[in-house]
């Protein structure tokens, strides 16, 4: 304990960029310090228990112990890493290792039984089980791990193995009631079944599903809302990417001055392609190391869950497919957030006066914001009304940070992946000349797996941009 503490302490960031070390934190000072506050709680001095109240109100919630359990569900599907690589804490970049102990395990699928995910409850309580098989000294039971285990196979429909787990249950504790119960029930299911099969004389048939899933040891993801799932997790891990040659030739770097703007003729941007349509250009060495570290210190007091707008209400709240924290700068909040307004107007010739405030933003343990469009569309026309601006014509997204592994800016409808740069910043436009919406720019900020990202990002407007970018000929031009 001494040297996790004296590791943890020295480095904290660093060592909660390992998500394993993220949860397990978050689980400690949660469920494990209840157990702690009990303990102490025996000490009449008042002085102690009071200090030990007033220190509970900062500790992570249940919430947040679920949330961080979700994160870690969600890297694992999103970077397909099986629950053995995760318990193990096998994964890139990280400075320092940390495993997940069966009780950890065993509280991971108890999080997903509660949500109603028998896919993750199935996966984790496997893993519990297979390292208290192994031996693993834990205060968690076998029975308790295969009653939520055989229930949540029976879900799947999996009768022959739901009986199976259930009778090796009942083998170490023969007066589990709820146990009897239900295999008494699976039984009858099960008889029912074959005799459904008798009168439909199918016996001689092909083995059926229940008995495949049976044989091939796994279940299917279920499918869920978003209809470009795979397409965005394939990216997200690198795969996928349509940089064919061809593309490739049509890419190129370049010294930038804004238009030969008077403040970038001495000293011009450094811009590279990132893709050909929609045009996607990165930036170099736009922000200072000094510059991020103040813009995060400013930030780092204001940081509060991200929302998302209902386009049915309008009222923002948070939702599960945006998970990150995020603060709004003003220019007089320091004169550094004016220069990089200003430096940003710069490189893209666009006014910021009508832009929105600079948006500061850190993804944590499995961070992410799922596909998205920037700009409004017409069946939420009412979307930035008080702003009195327009429509969002353009974004300009900062990199404040490297990330370890994952977080990528990924674009699912044409196949792109950007990933994240210290000091580098990456611009296109959300509409075409015309105003109508670029239905391709819709995007999404891949989950993080190692380190923490920060990114800030301005957002720019129609309205005072009318002769800084005029109309096309066309609608899409």
């Amino acid at each position: 304990m001494d040297v996790l503490t004296s590791k943890s302490a020295s480095d904290p960031e660093g060592y909660l960029a390992h998500p394993v070390n993220a949860y397990k934190l978050v689980k400690r000072l949660n469920t494990d310090w209840l157990e702690l506050e009990n303990l102490v709680l025996q000490d009449t001095t008042n002085g102690f228990i009071a200090n030990l109240t007033i220190q509970r109100q900062f500790f992570p919630t249940e919430e947040d112990e679920t949330g961080a359990a979700k994160a870690l569900m969600r890297l694992q599907d999103t970077y397909k890493l099986d629950p053995e690589t995760l318990s193990r804490g096998n994964l890139p970049g990280t400075k320092y290792r940390s495993s997940l102990t069966v009780g950890d395990c065993f509280g991971m699928g108890k999080t997903a039984y509660n949500d109603g995910d028998y896919y993750h409850t199935v996966l984790w309580m496997e893993q519990a089980l297979k390292q208290h098989d192994e031996g693993e000294d834990t205060t968690v039971s076998k029975v308790e791990i295969l009653d939520y285990l055989s229930y949540a196979v029976f879900q799947f429909g999996d009768l022959h193995r739901a009986m199976e787990l259930t009778r090796r249950l009942i083998s170490l504790d023969s007066t589990h009631e709820r146990a009897g119960s239900n295999l008494r029930y699976f039984e009858k299911l099960l008889e029912k079944e074959r005799e459904e099969k008798e009168k439909e004389n199918s016996i001689n048939k092909t083995v059926t599903s229940t008995e495949a899933v049976v044989q091939s040891g796994a279940y299917e993801r279920p499918l869920d809302y978003l209809p470009e799932r795979d397409i965005y997790e394939a990216l997200c891990r690198g795969e996928g990417v349509k940089m064919t040659p061809r593309r490739q030739k049509r890419l190129f770097c370049r010294y930038h001055d804004g238009n030969r703007n008077p403040h970038l003729l001495i000293a011009p941007f450094k811009e590279e392609d990132e893709w050909d349509s929609p045009h996607i250009v990165r930036y170099y060495d736009v922000m200072s190391d000094e510059e991020i570290e103040k813009i995060k210190q400013l930030a780092k007091p204001r940081l509060a869950r991200a929302t998302v707008r209902d386009p049915k209400t309008g009222v923002l709240t948070v939702a599960s497919y945006r998970v990150s924290k995020s603060s709004w700068l003003e220019e007089d909040d320091d004169p550094v957030v004016a220069k990089v307004n200003q430096r940003m107007q710069q490189i893209t010739g666009l006014t910021v006066k009508t832009a929105e405030l600079l948006q500061v933003a850190n993804y944590g343990m499995g961070g992410q914001y799922e596909p998205h469009f920037d700009f409004s569309r017409k069946d939420e026309p009412d979307a930035f009304k008080r702003l009195g601006t327009g429509n969002r014509v353009a974004t300009f997204l900062n990199y404040m940070s490297d990330v370890e592994a994952g977080g990528a800016t990924v674009f699912p409808d044409f196949g792109a992946a950007i990933w994240p740069k210290k000091g580098t910043a990456v611009f296109w436009y959300n509409l075409f000349r015309s105003g109508e919406g670029d239905y391709r720019t819709r995007h999404a900020a891949c989950p993080v797996l190692v380190g923490c990202k920060w990114v800030s990002n301005k957002w720019f407007h129609e309205r005072g941009n009318e002769f800084l970018r005029p109309c096309g000929r066309t609608e899409v031009d």
